[in-house]
């Protein structure tokens, strides 16, 4: 009833309505909508005594009408706690909620700290390129900044000339030195600290990321679907078009993403509800150290085992890894695979199958696979020769990444239609609707277009040019081919920044490292 109060409540639902359209930006979303009209509701346990007060506009037929705007109302004092309009109605994940990823991670301390220690071993002149890439890499936390504000009109354009710099960067790094120009004649990046500083902070870093994961961190809905996935492999049940109604879209990844997730979900357990999910947990700490030891061995065979403690190092102190790990989703997984591909490309089988799991994880890998199937060059930075004949390699990837796709495939494929599958991963991750990208916060149809067809043509064109590559070209057309495929997506997020992390680093850094830095540790 609108005129008595609930029981345990003060207020009626008429009266928390009127003091909701009191509301300034309710009456301008209201303004020029013809029958929009209050709804009331209970919001969360009754102890709470809070209402919710949702506007909406008609709409003809049978599609349900549009909430315009949301209002929560305390039911103790009559103040309006919080008011929504826009985007910010439906993407609770807009609102700027403290903690909603990583709890603990956006402490401004903790993010401070970070960010100190990553460029800590650079604070020593002259200053260089490098300096500039790995500022730019740190100036997305102003971006994510105004999205923990819910300033997405400033956020999200804000992240674009960063993304648009990377990948002028890593384009720059891979035909430089493919054309030989390269700064060998320069002196190398000497580090304000030494190598066993480092080495030593990494093992604190790392303690530091495990114990917060352990104590202060969430799971969102990436690592829920993990959970979810595996539970049903484990059950012998399909994983596409099951999902449950608290993660009813959860079933978008690739297949590989939640065979990630088996040995945790067998050996941690789960309720069957969005519990304090162990096993998400433990996947997420396993896929964040797996990924630093990749870099540590990526490192140590490009240039030695000091660019391996480097990588490693800024890989543990970078702020936006520890958000994904204490977000416990799974976007460290895809940078753990692509590292797989990198520390095996030099051999086309086991590279084909590498890239076809990073592939089927967040599909966004399966770009690379042109890349890397045309490499002919060595295993070490600075290899360049060729090994067989020009189609033989390209043939053996070809064929590894057929066949492991397949592995990976043909379960759910015999358990659902591949028209269901298809649906339920590309189809939705094609035509979901975001704010948190140019395209979903503005209107820009044919521009996006224009940008995903570069995406696509960048692709296919850094598998023939340049000509002359070795590893660091290779990462750094890699990285550039995933930072031109996020820029064209509907919906981008801060945790995607991890997918071309490794690539970025490895790119800008290794032509400048100390070649005999080794000897000083």
């Amino acid at each position: 009833s609108l005129d008595r109060p609930p029981p345990g409540f003060t207020r009626t639902g008429i009266e928390v309505s009127r003091t909701a359209g009191r509301v300034a930006k309710v009456r301008a979303a209201r303004a020029g909508v013809p029958g929009s009209y209050a709804r009331p509701y209970v919001k969360g346990p009754p102890a709470r005594r809070r209402w919710q007060v949702s506007f909406y506009a008609p709409r003809p037929g049978p599609a349900p009408n549009e909430e315009i705007a949301q209002v929560l109302v305390d039911d103790r004092t009559g103040r309006v706690t919080e008011a929504w309009t826009g985007d910010q109605v439906a993407w609770t994940m807009a609102r700027g909620y403290p903690g909603a990823f990583g709890r603990k991670a956006n402490d401004p301390v903790v993010w401070l700290g970070l960010s100190f220690l990553f460029l800590l071993p650079f604070l020593r002149g002259p200053l260089r390129l490098p300096h500039l890439d790995l500022a730019v890499l740190l100036a997305f936390g102003g971006s994510y900044a105004l999205f923990g504000r819910a300033e997405i009109g400033l956020s999200v354009p804000t992240a674009y000339p960063l993304l648009l710099y990377l990948l002028a960067r890593c384009l720059g790094v891979a035909f430089a030195r493919s054309r030989g120009s390269t700064p060998a004649d320069r002196p190398p990046l000497r580090l304000a600290v030494p190598y066993g500083f480092l080495a030593v902070a990494l093992v604190f870093l790392v303690g530091f990321r495990v114990g917060l994961n352990l104590t202060n961190a969430n799971v969102i809905d990436v690592g829920y679907s993990g959970v979810i996935g595996a539970d049903r492999l484990l059950e012998g049940r399909g994983i596409y078009g099951t999902f449950p109604p608290d993660n009813p879209r959860g079933d978008t990844y690739g297949p590989a993403a939640y065979y990630a997730y088996v040995p945790f979900v067998a050996a941690l357990g789960w309720s069957g509800t969005w519990d304090g999910l162990p096993a998400a947990h433990g996947a997420a700490i396993a896929f964040d150290l797996a990924t630093l030891l990749l870099l540590f061995l990526v490192g140590r065979r490009v240039r030695g085992p000091a660019l391996g403690i480097l990588l490693a190092y800024l890989w543990a102190a970078y702020p936006f890894t520890l958000l994904v790990a204490n977000s416990n989703a799974n976007d460290a997984l895809v940078s753990l695979l692509i590292l797989v591909a990198l520390l095996v490309v030099a051999r086309p089988v086991p590279r084909g199958a590498a890239i076809a799991a990073a592939g089927l994880t967040k599909f966004a890998p399966l770009a690379l696979a042109p890349l890397l199937a045309t490499y002919r060059g060595g295993g070490r930075a600075g290899e360049w020769g060729e090994r067989r004949g020009p189609a033989v390699p390209a043939l053996l990837t070809a064929a590894a990444f057929a066949g492991a796709a397949a592995v990976l495939l043909i379960p759910s494929l015999v358990q659902a239609e591949p028209r269901l599958v298809l649906e339920r991963t590309l189809g939705f991750q094609n035509d979901r609707g975001s704010p948190f990208s140019l395209w979903g916060l503005y209107e820009l149809p044919g521009l996006q277009d224009a940008v995903k067809l570069a995406g696509v043509a960048l692709a296919l064109l850094v598998a023939f040019v340049p000509r002359r590559r070795d590893v660091v070209v290779v990462s750094a057309l890699g990285g550039a081919v995933i930072i031109a495929l996020q820029l064209g997506v509907s919906h981008w997020f801060y945790l995607y920044l991890v997918w071309f992390l490794p690539l970025v680093l490895l790119a800008v850094l290794a032509p400048h490292a100390e070649p005999e830095a080794l000897r000083r540790f």
